[in-house]
This record gives C-alpha cells, sequence and structure tokens, in this order.
C-alpha cells in the first residue's frame, strides 16, 4: 500500500511541475508581447507622447 501512496504523490507533484512550467510559459509569450507593443513607437512618437502629458499634466 505505501507504494501506491508513493506513486500518487509523484503524480501529484509532476502534474504541478507541468502546470508551472506551462504557467512560465504563458507568463513570457505575455511579457514578449507587451515588449513587442512598446518597442513598436517610434522615438518621435514617444517623444510626442511624453511632450503631451507634461503639457496636459496627465498621470499615467
Amino acid at each position: 500500500m505505501r507504494i501506491r501512496g508513493a506513486i500518487k504523490a509523484a503524480t501529484v507533484w509532476k502534474a504541478l511541475g507541468v502546470a508551472g512550467l506551462a504557467g512560465v510559459a504563458a507568463t513570457g509569450a505575455v511579457v514578449a508581447r507587451s515588449e513587442r507593443r512598446r518597442r513598436a513607437y517610434t522615438p518621435d512618437e514617444i517623444r510626442a507622447k511624453l511632450q503631451e502629458r507634461v503639457a496636459g499634466g496627465d498621470r499615467p
């Protein structure tokens, strides 16, 4: 009976490990997507946005 419990525990830990890896991969994909969006702006666009914020007094 102890062997069955050990196998069941190992299966649970393996499933948690796989779920953790999937979560890390999904988070990396989201970060990469937002980074691509951020880098899509040209320096002139960034400068214009910053000048708008300063002139308008908007808080990000």
